[in-house]
Parts: structure tokens; C-alpha cells; sequence
């Protein structure tokens, strides 16, 4: 596997699968598509277009491109939503599916997101997907997350179906372990399972996850991903923040507020966590700080006095005067990070509620209070536990503490 050196590159772009072996479940989709291009050796088969369908991150583009390099295919790749009238799906797919390859080498054309066309603004670009379809001399696939619509019952009729399910957690999971170990991270079981289960069958949302999750760290615990539970994902909180940073559309920054359901006293922590890895210059820095600054007083202002008209200052600073305070552009892409402050919260909350379940357990067998038995009784364990391992095991037993509260006692 091909991987590029750089510590600053995505993660779903450093290990994108190159091969079909690196591609994360569908092993029976990944057949059917295999044997269909194989088909084509013989001559255009009965069906000459696929439709490959479901849900987003689930390997539906990363599964043709592979067997495109593992068949040895050339592959013409484009966006669907990027071609919605007739004339310009002509004048690429059309085309492109008549004539040979200058090398000799068979072609294989890819429309992604076919659902892009869709809509009153495409100008016959269905119509002429399904007239290029009917005439190709080579593989056309389309992929799809939705394609049950009855606008697409023409194009369903066309093309042989594939369907894409989300991969299990267990193989997530082991993608991603492979990735940690790639990267030089020791990661926790549980850690990696709980992005897996959050991630919601969507790979490339796991990869990125783990990504920010592991930022900086050489050993990922639990801990370090419960923040993802705080997560929305109506719309990629990265995707949010990168409009916000590196837009120079004051509507498109302030529209960023609507497409996510992160609370503004969340959203503004994003924001303030990131502001300082993304602006390079000092000036541009101190500008969106002071931005920032003056959307804090108005929040203030608005707790104190529940003047609500003042909100449009708040959203207006905190977004678009951030996006107005570079002058420049940077190249190089660092990664965004959870506000330090909610992920220091979370990880305090779990303690505290920890510590609670040891004085509960401590004072029902001693007879005293939660806060006495914290207070009195767990210094007294804290030395014994740490001493002497089999007085440790005897009284462990004896409160019936498991090993999380083992484990908390032994640390704190």
C-alpha cells in the first residue's frame, strides 16, 4: 500500500483503499462488481451499466476505483452533480464511452453521486445518461446513496443493482486498529469499538474520528473518544468549521450556523478551540480573537439580561468576523480538534460519578455516608491497594468493586 509520509495529510486520504483487499466489507457486492466488469471481455453484456447503491462511506467509489486498478482498467471518473445537462454529459461520458484508449487498455466510466442529477435544474441530464448508457462500448458504473425514487425507475431498469450495506462494527473496528498500528498508536478495544459503533456504518466519519480523537497521542483510551458521544452529525462539525475558517462568503459563513444542531455555546467552542492552528499570521490571529472576544461579551450580555435581539451579534462575530479576519490562504491542511474544555468536562464527569459508585459501595459495608467514606475511609484504601496486593484483592471482593473502581483507586 502506496502511503504518503506527510503527518498533516487526512487519514481518509492517506489510507484510501488502493486494492480490493483494502476495501472494508460488501465482499459479496465487491464479487458481483468484479465478475460484471469481467463480463465485459466477452463483449457488452445484457445489462451495460451498473448502479451501485447505499449509504454514504461504505466503499461504493473506493470499490471501483480498486478493481479498476486491480483489472488493469482505465478509469474516467467524474461527479455526477457536476454534469446535470444533456450537453454536458455528452461531451464527457458519451465520448469517453466510444472511444478506445490511446494505451490499448480497456475503460471503465464511473458517474458518482448519480442522486446529484435529480431535480428540475439537470436539463435532460437523466435522459442522456440513459441515451449513453444504450450506446456504450465499455463499462459505465453510477453510484447512488438513494436510487427508490420514482424519477429513477428508467435508470434502474437500465442497469444491473448492486447494493452496498454499512460494514459491521467488528469490521470497523479492525480497519481501524490496522490504521493505529500503522500510525504508531497503542488503542484501547473499547476506544475503538465505541468509534465504530458511533460512526454508524460510515467509514470514512469513523476514519475521521479517530483521526481528531488521536491527535498528538501515542496511546488512545476511552477517554480520549467519549466526546464523540456529544457529537452531531445533521452535517460533519468539520465540514462546518472548515467553511467557517476558509470561506470569503459572509452569507454562505453565517448560513454554516443552520446546518448543524451543535448548540451555539458548542459551536463557539469548536470554534475557539481551532482558531489558533488555522490562522498563520499573528495579525490575522489577533482579529479573529478579538471577533471571538466580542461575541463571548455579547453572550454574557444576553445571559444577564435575556436580551435575545442581541444574538444575531454573536452569530454574525463568531462566523463571519472570523472568516473576514484572513487576509491569506494557507496550504496545508491541519486537522480540527474537540474544544479541549467539553472534553475536560466529560472526562471529570465520568470521574466524579466513578468516585460516587466507590462511596456508595464503601459506606453501605461501613456503615457511614457517600461522603464520609470518601472523605475518611478511601485514603486509608488508596495506601493499602497500592501496598499490599493481597489485603487489595480481599477487600475488592469484600466491597464488591469492579475493576474500573480497582483501577481508579490504584491511579488517582
Amino acid at each position: 500500500m502506496e502511503r504518503t509520509e506527510s503527518r498533516n495529510i487526512p487519514w481518509i486520504i492517506k489510507y484510501r483503499p488502493r486494492t480490493l483487499k483494502e476495501v472494508i466489507g460488501n465482499k459479496e457486492g465487491i464479487r458481483k462488481v468484479v465478475e460484471w466488469l469481467k463480463s465485459w471481455e466477452a463483449g457488452p453484456p445484457k445489462k451495460r451499466a451498473l448502479l451501485i447503491y447505499g449509504p454514504p462511506g461504505v466503499g461504493k467509489t473506493v470499490a471501483v476505483e480498486a478493481a479498476s486498478r486491480d483489472l488493469n482498467l482505465e478509469l474516467i471518473e467524474s461527479n455526477a452533480s457536476d454534469y446535470r445537462r444533456n450537453s454536458d454529459i455528452k461531451s464527457f461520458a458519451g465520448l469517453a464511452s466510444q472511444y478506445s484508449t490511446l494505451t490499448g487498455r480497456r475503460r471503465v466510466i464511473l458517474l458518482d453521486e448519480i442522486d446529484g442529477i435529480s431535480g428540475s435544474i439537470d436539463r435532460g441530464g437523466l435522459k442522456a445518461i440513459l441515451s449513453v448508457i444504450e450506446n456504450t462500448r465499455c463499462p459505465i458504473v453510477l453510484t447512488a446513496n438513494e436510487i427508490f425514487d420514482p424519477r429513477f425507475l428508467p435508470l434502474r431498469d437500465r442497469c444491473l443493482l448492486i447494493e452496498f450495506k454499512r460494514p459491521s462494527v467488528r469490521e470497523i473496528v479492525s480497519h481501524l486498529r490496522r490504521i493505529c498500528l500503522l500510525e504508531g498508536i497503542e488503542a484501547d478495544e473499547q476506544a475503538l469499538r465505541y468509534i465504530a459503533e458511533k460512526c454508524n456504518g460510515d467509514v470514512r466519519s469513523a476514519l475521521n474520528d479517530l483521526q481528531a480523537a488521536a491527535q498528538g497521542l501515542t496511546r488512545l483510551t476511552m477517554e480520549d473518544v467519549l466526546w464523540l458521544g456529544y457529537r452531531n452529525r445533521k452535517e460533519d462539525i468539520f465540514k462546518v468549521l472548515r467553511t467557517i475558517f476558509y470561506s470569503k462568503d459572509c452569507i454562505t459563513v453565517k448560513q454554516a450556523v443552520d446546518r448543524t444542531d451543535l448548540d451555539l455555546d458548542m459551536l463557539f467552542e469548536w470554534i475557539y478551540e481551532n482558531v489558533p492552528y488555522h490562522f498563520d499570521s499573528p495579525f490575522e490571529l489577533s482579529e479573529a480573537m478579538e471577533a471571538l472576544a466580542l461575541a463571548d461579551l455579547y453572550r454574557k450580555r444576553i445571559g444577564k439580561t435575556q436580551s435575545w435581539s442581541l444574538l444575531r451579534y454573536v452569530i454574525d462575530l463568531m462566523t463571519a468576523g472570523v472568516a473576514l479576519s484572513r487576509v491569506g490562504r494557507t496550504g496545508r491542511w491541519v486537522p480540527f480538534r474537540f474544544p479541549q474544555r467539553i472534553k475536560l468536562l466529560s472526562s471529570t464527569k465520568k470521574s466524579r460519578e466513578l468516585l460516587s459508585k466507590i462511596g456508595s459501595r464503601i459506606g453501605e459495608k461501613c456503615h457511614v455516608s457517600s461522603r464520609v467514606a470518601v472523605r475518611d475511609i478511601l485514603p486509608y484504601l488508596r495506601v493499602i491497594f497500592q501496598n499490599d496486593r493481597k489485603s487489595a484483592e480481599g477487600l475488592a471482593r469484600w466491597l464488591e468493586l469492579d475493576k474500573a473502581m480497582v483501577r481508579y483507586i490504584l491511579e488517582s
